[in-house]
């Protein structure tokens, strides 16, 4: 710094946030994840998605991860080739921050992440496989009405 100058810190600021130290901003990993998840959906690679967007493979595992932030820029790049509006990256996140994850059921809990499994993602696939609009709704309904049949307690 220049003699006779200060270092102006703006209130609520600790410094330079060191992501090997701290580990990655909760935003930037919850916009990752965001990434991570519509790019698994449609079955694309982080090396083809790097590609379409002008960057490594290494670089978008460092998107997804939250090591590196995404501009502005790329972020738009990324909505247009994932095919999602770009407030996609931000869905549930509240005013304070990303929201936490909802507990599990017990027998889940020990298990990988459910988004992350081969089968979800072939069951989404090919949910949107159904072209007929009308169709699809009521397999959802289906699904949802099996899986609460299920959930409940015998009489």
């Amino acid at each position: 710094m220049a003699k006779g100058t200060e270092q102006v810190r703006r209130p609520g600021r600790r410094g330079k946030r060191n992501v090997s130290k701290d580990g990655p901003d909760p935003i930037d990993a919850h916009v990752g994840s965001r990434v991570r998840l519509r790019r698994t959906l449609l079955g694309m690679s982080q090396e083809k998605l790097g590609e379409a967007i002008g960057l490594t493979f290494q670089q978008v595992q460092k998107y997804e991860r939250g090591a590196n932030r995404i501009s502005a820029s790329k972020l738009w790049q990324l909505s247009q080739v994932l095919d999602v509006p770009v407030s996609f990256f931000f869905d549930d996140i509240g005013e304070g921050g990303p929201l936490p994850i909802p507990a599990m059921p017990a027998e889940e809990a020990s298990g990988p992440d459910p988004m992350a499994k081969r089968e979800t993602l072939e069951l989404v696939r090919a949910y949107y496989r159904v072209a007929d609009p009308a169709v699809r709704k009521r397999l959802f309904e289906l699904t949802k009405a099996v899986a609460g049949a299920v959930g409940e307690a015998p009489e």
